[in-house]
């Protein structure tokens, strides 16, 4: 299983999900632009020391991670989809992506993901954190 962050914005989100990623084993992949420099000392921060420990993988652009890092199922959590991520079963080759926070993904790329699942929130709130929404 992979993580993929599609052109982040915010570096204590992407730093929360490498640290994420490095105590549960995960490979991430990061789209780029991002919405900051990725030696940003807010990514160390949310990080931790754990930055060392995961392998994280940079794309410049969509185009870049298909042909590199082309995903087995890519596994979209959006506010859009139908399915919720507790009523769909996981393969071990799945690639879990997370949008911008500001905007999601285009709508290409939102049209081209294997799977689009959304987690479940409460009627008056619009939003979760990303690494939330990953665990």
């Amino acid at each position: 299983m992979r993580i993929a962050l599609y052109q982040p914005d915010i570096p204590q989100n992407a730093g929360a999900t490498f640290r994420l990623a490095a105590c549960m084993g995960l490979p991430v992949d990061v789209i780029e632009p991002t919405g900051f420099v990725m030696s940003d000392a807010n990514l160390r921060r949310a990080g931790m020391d754990y930055l060392d420990k995961v392998e994280i993988t940079r794309h410049i652009s969509w185009d870049t991670y298909l042909a590199v890092t082309p995903p087995a199922r890519l596994v979209l959590l959006t506010t859009a989809a139908t399915q919720r991520h507790v009523d769909f079963t996981f393969d071990s080759n799945d690639t879990l992506m997370v949008g911008r926070e500001s905007i999601g993904v285009p709508e290409d790329i939102h049209n081209r993901a294997d799977v689009r699942l959304r987690v479940p929130m409460h009627s008056e709130t619009r939003s979760l954190n990303v690494v939330t929404a990953l665990t």
